[in-house]
């Protein structure tokens, strides 16, 4: 498992600065983000927000529920079933602050 290139090494550039300048030179590479202002790879869109927020509570309530059909046939609480209960809560709360955005930094693409 090793890696192979089929293409070479790509050399990075360095800016030549003028030798009465004060700026220190600036290392350009492809890729690179040039400010903090660019925009995020990876936007949150309302389907996408939607789409996991609502598979996550129903992921979370389905795993709270199979914990819980044992002790509703009579068997006594194990510390795995109140261990797998907590696990499904803590998903299903998951999903709905992932519906709920409470920061805000969430928008609407149209």
């Amino acid at each position: 498992m090793g890696v192979s290139a089929s293409q070479p090494f790509e050399t990075l550039k360095v800016a030549d600065p003028a030798p009465d300048s004060a700026k220190p030179a600036t290392v350009t590479a492809p890729g690179a983000p040039t400010a903090p202002e660019e925009k995020p790879l990876f936007n949150n869109c309302w389907s996408c927000r939607v789409l996991s927020g609502s598979g996550m509570t129903g992921a979370g309530f389905y795993v709270y529920w199979v914990a819980r059909k044992p002790m509703k046939m009579g068997y006594a609480p194990s510390p795995g079933n109140v261990i797998q209960m907590a696990f499904g809560i803590s998903i299903a709360c998951w999903g709905i602050v992932i519906l709920a955005d409470p920061k805000g930094k969430a928008y609407r693409v149209v």
